[in-house]
C-alpha cells in the first residue's frame, strides 16, 4: 500500500509541473476542526475536468489528562484525484483517494458504531486503505467556496490495543479489513487563480 501512495504523489506532483494554466485552491475541513484537529488540504488544477487534492489532518491533543485517558491523536494523508462532471472547482465530482494514518485513540464513542470498543479500549497503530467519493462544491464569490464530499472504501488498520487508562496494558494485536467510511468533510475553501 505504500508504494502505491508514493507512485500516486510521484504522478500527481509530475502532472502539477506540466499543468500550464493552473488553479489552486486551499482548504480547510470543519467537521476535522470540530474534533480539534488541524488540517489543510491543497488542491491544483491538472487539466480541464482534473484536479489532485492532498489533504493532511494532525491531531496531538490528549483530551482530558484523567484515568480514562480520552484521545484522538492521528496524522493521516490522504491525497485525491477528482474527476469534474463541468469545471475544475465548480459543482459536481468524483474523487479517487488513497490514504495512511498513524493513529493512538481511545476513549472516544463515535457515531453510527463506526468502531465499536473505541470507547472502552486505546488503539495505537496505522490505518492505510482507499475509497471513491463524491462531492459538491459551491461558489460563494471569486475567491471563497464550500463543499461537501463524502466516500466509502476499504481500510486495513494493524494496531496493538490497550486498556483505556493512562499507561494501560496492551491486551492483543489487533488488526482488521473492513469497508468503511474514508472521507466525511465540509470545508471552506479560498481560490487562487
Amino acid at each position: 500500500m505504500k508504494r502505491i501512495l508514493y507512485l500516486f504523489c510521484i504522478v500527481a506532483l509530475s502532472s502539477v509541473l506540466e499543468a500550464k494554466s493552473q488553479t489552486f485552491a486551499l482548504k480547510t475541513d470543519l467537521l476535522n476542526w470540530g474534533t480539534a484537529s488541524l488540517n489543510i488540504e491543497p488542491e491544483v488544477r491538472i487539466g480541464r475536468r482534473s484536479s489532485l487534492a492532498l489533504g493532511v489532518s494532525w491531531n496531538p491533543f490528549t483530551f482530558k489528562e484523567t484515568e480514562k485517558n480520552m484521545k484522538w491523536k492521528h496524522l493521516l494523508v490522504q491525497p485525491e484525484y477528482r474527476y469534474w462532471f463541468c469545471n475544475v472547482l465548480e459543482g459536481h465530482f468524483l474523487g479517487l483517494h488513497p490514504f495512511y494514518a498513524r493513529f493512538n485513540a481511545g476513549n472516544v464513542n463515535l457515531p453510527f458504531g463506526i468502531w465499536d470498543g473505541l470507547d472502552e479500549h486505546r488503539y495505537q497503530g496505522n490505518l492505510w486503505g482507499a475509497g471513491i467519493g463524491y462531492g459538491y462544491h459551491k461558489i460563494i464569490n471569486k475567491r471563497w467556496s464550500f463543499e461537501a464530499e463524502i466516500g466509502f472504501g476499504l481500510g486495513y488498520v494493524d494496531s496493538e490495543k490497550y486498556r483505556c487508562e493512562k499507561c494501560g496494558v496492551k491486551l492483543e494485536d489487533f488488526d482488521k479489513l473492513a469497508f468503511m467510511p474514508t472521507k466525511i468533510s465540509l470545508s471552506f475553501i479560498y481560490i487562487i487563480k
